[in-house]
């Protein structure tokens, strides 16, 4: 299928349908794979706009090849403003965004744009990974399944349900929805992060409705590593998120956040805290056993999911994995909390500061736990005592 054309390529003067917009830095062999599916596409009316957002190897290259509209950021500024820099030069009423390690199927474009066409009513939609992820290896099998096994429960209807987030990894939007809530947000997310959950829930507060499509499906190509992993899930979502959470207000209890998500977080630490005091306090030991079994039991359906795509022995290997993924939520709750009840105002850095476009009822919040830790550590210094009451 290289010799197919993608969608700027294709002959004829009339609006294309859908726009593509794929943001990229050094996207290599990954974003090779992933312009290649998207040529292979069974929809071919599409414009295919690439933001290089300042690689230093041949992506800007590769997505010409493939036909694709190509605008360069010089000096990376972040997939949040790459995405806005591509919706602006987007020509179709419909946008679908693309990570460039995320491989579509040749129906995945046709079935989100007849969603929009069948429902006018619908602002934007989001699909997930498939359960045959690209990268070996036990943690990116695990971390990739784990995006699709959660993406997937829920009441469907038709195969899709109501959702008040959004995800950019493969998702679609109004263009016009999209510009007049002024895109994300690259000031308070100038790194990956939770650009699109943000703009999702601004989406939602103001009556729109957004839904979560699981035939909408695209493979996720990415080589996870533990620290990554880690890394991604306190500074780049837990704690962001649960600042959002507390900040918006937001009863939240869809996707990572479901009852039973939160109580396996509770039962984590507790489990751990037992383990850890069983050398000392022998009576621990059971109440550690206890809690791992509780664990196992509440994910049932997870480790069952697993067991069948990889085998048993997959899904025990898993497991820490899973307690792991646990501590990082648990401890993202933990700095999200301190950072409220500790934070000063004046510790904000301007460049994170929330613009009127975003959210003025949310008020300034940073955008890394860096920043964050960093903010606590100057109110410590400042004055030695905690500063109760008030938010960020």
């Amino acid at each position: 299928m290289d010799d197919v054309p993608a969608g700027p390529a294709s002959p004829g003067p009339r609006r294309p349908s859908l726009s593509v917009v794929v943001p990229v830095r050094n996207g290599g062999r990954d974003f090779e794979h992933c312009l290649r599916r998207l040529r292979a596409s069974v929809l071919t009316d599409f414009e295919l706009i690439v933001v290089d957002d300042g690689s230093t190897d041949d992506s800007a290259d590769r997505a010409r090849r493939a036909g694709a509209i190509v605008v360069r950021h010089e000096v990376p500024q972040g997939p949040a403003a790459a995405r806005n820099r591509g919706a602006q030069a987007a020509t179709a009423p419909w946008i679908f965004f693309l990570d460039a390690d995320v491989a579509v199927y040749p129906q995945t474009l046709g079935k989100a744009l007849a969603r929009f066409e069948d429902d006018p009513g619908l602002t934007a939609l989001f699909g997930s990974y498939d359960d045959a992820p690209a990268a070996p290896g036990l943690v990116s099998q695990y971390r990739n399944l784990l995006h699709h096994f959660v993406h997937q429960q829920g009441h469907f209807v038709d195969d899709i349900r109501p959702a008040h987030t959004f995800w950019t990894g493969c998702g679609m939007i109004r263009r016009d929805a999209f510009l007049e809530f002024g895109g994300f947000d690259p000031r308070l997310y100038p790194r990956p992060a939770i650009e699109d959950i943000e703009l999702g829930y601004r989406l939602t507060r103001a009556g729109h409705r957004i839904v979560l499509a699981r035939d909408v499906l695209a493979t996720h190509l990415k080589r996870w590593t533990l620290p990554e992993m880690v890394r991604t899930d306190i500074l780049r979502r837990g704690v962001p998120w649960m600042l959002l959470i507390k900040r918006t207000g937001t009863v939240e209890t869809d996707l990572n956040v479901q009852a039973t998500q939160k109580a396996c977080v509770v039962l984590t630490g507790l489990t751990l805290a037992a383990a850890a005091c069983s050398p000392a306090v022998p009576a621990a030991a059971p109440g550690a056993g206890i809690g791992l079994a509780a664990i196992v039991a509440l994910n049932r359906p997870f480790f069952a999911f697993l067991a069948r795509r990889r085998g048993w022995r997959f899904a025990a290997a898993a497991l820490p994995l899973h307690l792991l993924y646990y501590c990082c939520c648990g401890l993202s709750v933990v700095i999200a909390w301190a950072y409220w009840r500790l934070k000063r105002p004046v510790t904000i850095p301007p460049r994170v500061v929330r613009t009127a476009q975003t959210d003025r009822a949310a008020g300034p919040m940073p955008h890394v736990a860096q920043e964050w830790l960093r903010a606590l550590g100057t109110h410590a210094r400042r004055s030695g005592t905690p500063r109760r009451g008030g938010g960020p």
